[in-house]
């Protein structure tokens, strides 16, 4: 290095490097203290000719905190995850779990038979079978030779 020129031909500005520094450490926390839901709980979706199948992780949360509705070609999935207690005189540590409301609606390329929904939730995950609606279905069409 030649004086105070680094080898990019800038010289070396410790406070502002430092003060961009603490911007980005900044941003990085700055909402790791709030509950967020953005992409909770994680989907997995596919789809064959007669329907579709979502999968959604939601451990902890009980049947009876989650809703599940569908409209058309969309199917809500909306729910609660409580905080859990914890004991008087205990010490936490560290807490990654987020809690609150949370709500995800995934729009499928058919519409839904909502009569026919199947929903099982087992393990800390919920299965939903989401038949195709009836005049969604592909229909075969005969050709007729002359």
């Amino acid at each position: 290095m030649f004086g105070d020129e680094n080898r990019f031909g800038r010289a070396w500005e410790p406070w502002r490097d430092l003060n961009r520094l603490q911007d980005e450490v900044n941003r990085l926390f700055s909402g790791a203290l709030e509950t967020k839901s953005g992409g909770y709980p994680a989907l997995r979706v596919w789809s064959k000719d007669d329907g579709a199948v979502l999968e959604a992780a939601i451990p902890g949360v009980s049947s009876e905190n989650i809703e599940i509705s569908v409209l058309g070609d969309s199917v809500t999935l909306a729910g609660k995850r409580m905080p859990q207690e914890v004991a008087k005189g205990v010490t936490v540590h560290r807490r990654e779990r987020d809690y609150g409301s949370f709500a995800r609606t995934v729009q499928l390329p058919f519409r839904i038979e909502a009569d026919q929904v199947r929903a099982v939730f087992h393990q800390g995950v919920l299965e939903l079978t989401l038949p195709r609606a009836l005049a969604d279905m592909p229909k075969r069409i005969a050709v007729k030779a002359d």
